[in-house]
């Protein structure tokens, strides 16, 4: 399977300025970009897509540019609905050095065919607007700007010029990657088509018709039930090891429903299309082994946290789903549980009421219920004792204990002072 039919098989192709042509480029080593606008201090999910789209054509010994929109991002890509909020200088420049960061865990930055990280703020930076008019601005037709998708629906709502000119500014950097580069190829979402046909035109304009240069684009991810992919309980689930754990990361992937985890596999995974198909026949057979979904989460959580990442996300999700919570350390109990449910309690206050004042049982009598069937566990051992206390001496760390009902449902009891 030629390197732009796998592309194909995995969902990666939607629009392509000139198919034929690309195919006929990729056949020898190209340059190739994608920008990433730090409009956060970390990327997410929903840009790996792209980011691993990258080191694709990296695999296949094509040269892979990454631009960090330092200059962009202080205005930011039109948003199908309003205005973006606008950053500080200061705000971009540290988010810039962030996911400069992060994109190196990804791509090959020595040897043969290395990527190469960019910034545009190195050249947006030092262009006045005189020469932004002049030898830009002039060479844009605002018929063709307003046809643009991400502009034409923007137009009932109102958008700014701040916003309206952000395709030509994006423009300008395929043009300056074309000449420091020799850039020929641009990839990103298809929300990205617009943009990419604009930095064509202008290179066209510029260097003329001979230039050989393609837009190509990829279809968003979407989950299946029409929920938006890349949050879990609305929160982003971010690349920053600081913003989600490694834990976190792991179980996001790991609860990908059975409709999703194929597509998620073919779109995200390195593995060959050989052993995704082999995933995905014994996902049909063994359903409940979720083989799929554990190969994806492990392969991810190592790409963006590391092995020891891995492992220690690994050890936390068996421990807390069947094995002996007090093996974790009391900061890898935290990571585990940091979504659970957490109640204060007084130092000496009964394993009965903690259950009531946290609301864990409805009542004083549900609460004994529990406790005399076996369905209660304190810091990992069974309570069997209707009248046993808490105390902070016998706490994890000294600061907080962990309530268990069932196999599942944890509280985080900390003791007030």
């Amino acid at each position: 399977m030629e390197f732009i039919e796998e592309l194909k098989w995995r969902g990666l192709v939607k629009d392509c300025t000139d198919y034929d042509g690309l195919v006929e480029q990729l056949k020898k080593p190209t340059t190739i970009y994608c920008g990433f606008d730090p409009t956060a201090d970390s990327l997410h999910v929903g840009h790996l897509q792209q980011i691993i789209l990258l080191r694709r054509y990296q695999n296949a010994g094509h040269t892979p540019i990454a631009l960090c929109g330092g200059f962009t991002g202080m205005i930011g890509d039109p948003r199908p609905t309003t205005e973006r909020k606008l950053l500080t200088h200061e705000e971009v420049l540290h988010n810039a050095e962030c996911i400069k960061g992060q994109l190196a865990k990804f791509l090959k930055f020595e040897g043969g065919n290395a990527a190469i990280m960019e910034n545009n703020n190195n050249w947006l930076g030092d262009m006045n607007l005189l020469s932004f008019l002049r030898d830009f601005g002039k060479l844009f037709n605002v018929s063709y700007m307003i046809n643009k998708d991400t502009i034409r629906k923007r137009l009932d709502s109102g958008i700014s010029y701040t916003e309206f000119s952000y395709t030509i500014l994006q423009a300008i950097d395929w043009f300056f990657l074309y000449r420091r580069h020799h850039c020929q190829i641009q990839i990103g979402g298809s929300d990205q088509w617009g943009n990419l046909t604009t930095g064509l035109e202008l290179i066209r304009k510029e260097e003329g018709d001979s230039a050989q240069v393609f837009g190509i684009t990829s279809p968003l991810i979407t989950k299946s039930d029409g929920s938006k992919f890349g949050k879990s309980e609305g929160k982003n689930i971010w690349l920053d090891p600081e913003r989600t754990s490694a834990y976190e990361f792991y179980q996001f992937w790991l609860n990908t429903p059975d409709a999703d985890v194929v597509d998620y596999l073919k779109r995200l995974s390195l593995r060959s299309p050989e052993e995704i198909m082999a995933l995905e026949a014994e996902m049909q057979e063994h359903p409940e082994a979720r083989s799929a979904q554990k190969a994806l989460a492990e392969e991810l959580t190592e790409m963006v946290h590391g092995k020891d990442g891995l492992e220690k996300a690994v050890r936390i999700s068996e421990t807390l789903f069947g094995g002996d919570i007090m093996k974790l350390s009391g900061a890898e109990i935290k990571e585990g549980l940091q979504d659970a449910a957490k109640s204060e309690i007084a130092d000496g206050t009964t394993v009965i009421d903690a259950l009531v004042s946290s609301g864990v049982s409805r009542s004083k009598g549900d609460a004994r219920k529990l406790i005399q069937q076996g369905s209660v566990q304190v810091n990992g051992q069974k309570v069997t004792d209707i009248g046993a206390v808490l105390t902070k001496a016998e706490a994890i760390d000294g600061e907080f204990s962990i309530l268990k009902k069932g196999k599942k449902n944890y509280t985080i009891l900390t003791f007030s002072e």
